[in-house]
């Protein structure tokens, strides 16, 4: 089972592109549907969000489930299709991000690359720590 795990900071080149690390490359090679990767952003945060393919058949098949008519399967559709980047690190292990995702999450230099364990994000650094202090406020409010 493919796990992306910590934060890695890495600057964004003058081309738009990251490299993924090592470890989040190594992950997606085992993963059984290869070292593809779709980009989106996300609907919830301002980072973007790094699914491999596996994670979009998992989406795609909830989405079969859905009618094909209904409001919800076009809200579903148009987050995970109408908004993905499909691409694959090239052999240095980097990606390219389109303006439009960078622009989303802020990234203009560096990028925290953060594990979601299935999948993986890309934030602005400040933004990621801002995350993760809200993260652990909220747990320690919960209790």
């Amino acid at each position: 089972m493919t796990q992306f795990l910590g934060t890695h900071l890495n600057k964004l080149d003058a081309k738009g592109r990251i490299s993924i690390p090592a470890s989040f490359r190594t992950s997606l090679r085992s993963d059984i549907a290869g070292s593809s990767i779709v980009l989106r952003r996300s609907h919830i945060l301002p980072c973007i969000d790094v699914w491999p393919l596996a994670m979009l058949q998992k989406a795609a098949a909830r989405l079969e489930e859905l009618d094909p008519l209904s409001p919800e399967h076009d809200e579903l559709a148009a987050r995970v299709y109408g908004d993905s980047y499909p691409t694959e690190p090239d052999k240095e292990g980097r990606i390219v991000i389109p303006d439009r995702y960078l622009a989303h999450a802020a990234i203009k230099e560096q990028v925290a690359v953060t594990g979601r364990g299935l999948y993986f994000q890309l934030w602005e650094p400040s933004a990621s720590e801002q995350r993760l202090t809200h993260v652990y406020a909220s747990v320690g409010k919960a209790a």
